[in-house]
């Protein structure tokens, strides 16, 4: 009887994609694959870096274990790990990624020197004062004045947005990228209804609220999308 494979490892362009079964003990797979590593790496080229893949299916890595197997893998000639895939998540990951997904809905007026943080998408109603904060892991949709500072996607969402019923802010940011709207909205000018995004060069633009089912039209997701 032929004895079952826990590694397979299989050659794409982008370099090598190591499937692991579930069904065995992480010890047995550990010692599997140092072994075909060791027989599949004799011929390579010592000058070129290849990207691995794990694909681990409905087993769960602990943090430990990772790093372990990426330590293993690492001493082999020139393999990287870019990317561990598990079908199988923590019960605080799932709540994480709850959160994140999550409109929280918050009727306050955001005062100078106050922070307001949500792990999602943010809905205020109430106005942010100059000086005050609002800062969400999603979107953050102000049903008020933002004049003072707003900063969407703060864990790294390039696709967040910030909308408010009057955009007068001190400063917007969407994940990384920062602007001082000092020199895009004259301090005079009152701007109403209006929507700020990052386009494709990074920048963050401030146009008219009914411009976002065009450039975001998954914000519209739970109304099956139209």
């Amino acid at each position: 009887m032929k004895k079952r494979q826990n590694v397979t490892i299989k050659g794409t362009k982008d370099g090598l994609v190591l499937r692991f079964a579930d069904s065995c003990s992480y010890d047995e797979l550990k010692l599997e694959l140092d072994q075909k590593l060791s027989a599949n790496t004799g011929t390579q080229d010592e000058h070129h870096s290849i990207s691995v893949k794990l694909e681990v299916g409905n087993r769960y890595l602990t943090d430990e274990q990772r790093e372990e197997l990426k330590e293993l893998i690492r001493k082999k000639k020139n393999l990287v790990v870019d990317d561990i895939v598990s079908n199988v998540i923590t019960k605080d990951e799932a709540d994480q990624l709850r959160a994140e997904n999550e409109v929280m809905t918050v009727t306050k007026i955001i005062r100078s020197g106050q922070i307001l943080q949500v792990p999602g998408d943010l809905l205020l109603i109430g106005d942010v004062n100059p000086g005050g904060t609002v800062i969400a892991g999603g979107n953050i949709f102000i049903m008020g004045a933002l004049k003072g500072i707003a900063h969407a996607g703060c864990y790294g969402n390039d696709q967040a947005v910030i909308a408010a019923s009057i955009m007068k802010p001190t400063q917007l940011r969407i994940n990384n990228s920062l602007n001082l709207v000092s020199d895009l909205i004259p301090a005079t000018e009152k701007r109403e209804m209006e929507c700020a995004y990052m386009d494709e060069n990074h920048q963050i633009k401030i146009d008219r609220l009914q411009t976002l089912i065009q450039l975001r039209p998954n914000l519209t997701r739970l109304e099956g999308g139209h």
